[in-house]
């Protein structure tokens, strides 16, 4: 038991040189600390996943010693869901200057599968340095990959290879990598791409809706213990996560 809550102490209290990129709503927070350089994560649920990657777009540039990682940030836009007047608004929220905190994200594009794929296994390396970046966020990972043109067996070929590539880069460039699956028609092959992310990741967070209630839930770490938080009110929205913030 000592053994635990030391482990618990260090997680919860990382060094300046280990930071965490920190969500930082008061209930999130005693289940999930952050995500940590080397993650390769995975937000899943309801749409408003995009809204928690915008936040934690905006908070990667906050200074270390307040839960950010003092860091551009990559956003590769696999679904078109990129949303610059909520990267505004967050940015307002947190009294930052909306212009300089968009002017660090550098967006780059996909509207194919084979675009998506290059962007991640070609460019990506080339980009962190460039723009001294600590995070990347890919948004809809596997939407491209659910086209019916693509053969079913090329698909999950192909989205095999980039997800073992974003595994693999995160942990050796010591970068944190976060991909959102946002909800899609319940079929064979989605089943399969989700479970075949799950598998990759090292963290997996799935927002949820209850009749009752809204849940943060941490599915899968490497060493954290699992658990949900409650969040307010019906659905999960921009207003909710900035609402609940500390």
């Amino acid at each position: 038991m000592e053994n635990y809550k030391l482990i618990q102490n260090q997680i919860v209290k990382p060094t300046i040189s280990q930071p965490f990129l920190t969500i930082n709503i008061r209930s999130v927070n005693k289940v999930f600390p952050g995500f940590a350089l080397g993650d390769f994560a995975v937000l899943q649920g309801p749409s408003s996943v995009s809204s928690l990657a915008s936040l934690l777009c905006v908070r990667a540039q906050l200074p270390i010693q307040i839960g950010g990682l003092q860091s551009n940030v990559i956003f590769v836009d696999g679904g078109n869901t990129f949303r610059l007047y909520q990267i505004a608004q967050l940015s307002r929220m947190h009294q930052l200057n909306p212009k300089q905190i968009l002017d660090n994200i550098y967006i780059s594009r996909a509207f194919t599968a084979y675009q998506e794929t290059q962007l991640i296994t070609h460019k990506l390396k080339e980009a962190i340095k460039k723009y001294n970046a600590k995070i990347v966020i890919v948004s809809d990972i596997a939407g491209f990959f659910l086209d019916k043109d693509i053969p079913e067996d090329e698909a999950q070929r192909i989205y095999n290879q980039i997800t073992t590539y974003l595994s693999n880069f995160a942990r050796e460039s010591q970068t944190i990598v976060i991909a959102t699956y946002p909800p899609h028609p319940n079929t064979a092959r989605n089943n399969y791409l989700q479970t075949s992310l799950c598998n990759r990741v090292n963290v997996v967070i799935s927002l949820r809706k209850t009749s009752c209630s809204r849940q943060f839930v941490l599915e899968k770490h490497p060493y954290l213990p699992l658990g949900c938080a409650e969040l307010l009110n019906e659905g999960v929205t921009l207003t909710d996560f900035v609402g609940a913030s500390a």
